[in-house]
Formats: C-alpha cells, sequence, structure tokens
C-alpha cells in the first residue's frame, strides 16, 4: 500500500474590499473559497492556486503552512 504524501498548504486571507475591482479579480476571490474581509481558507499549493492569488495578490494575505 502506497504512502499518502503530504501536500503543502497555503492560508490564504482577504485583507482587502473586492468593491470597485473587474469581475474577473471578484469572481477569482470568490472561487478561492473567500467571502468577505478577514476570511481565512486553507487550499492546496498547487499551480492552479498559486496562479489565481498570483492574479489578486494585491486584495490578499498568503501563508505557507
Amino acid at each position: 500500500m502506497a504512502k499518502a504524501q503530504k501536500t503543502a498548504m497555503l492560508r490564504i486571507t482577504q485583507v482587502k474590499s473586492i468593491i470597485g475591482t473587474p469581475a474577473d479579480q471578484r469572481g477569482t476571490v470568490r472561487a478561492l473559497g473567500l467571502k468577505r474581509i478577514n476570511d481565512t481558507v486553507e487550499q492546496a499549493d498547487t499551480p492552479v492556486i498559486r496562479g489565481m492569488v498570483f492574479k489578486v495578490k494585491h486584495l490578499l494575505k498568503v501563508e505557507e503552512l
């Protein structure tokens, strides 16, 4: 039986409002699972999530776990 690999995680916190941002950026923040300022989610550290974070990095705080 194969051992499960421990995947790296990111703790993502929304620190700025999405009011006044383009619709694609609002959608990206929502797709990350964030709903309001100071909302925090943990996501797997994958290239897809990293790309989403890069797109809206000015609205977020990201920590590696």
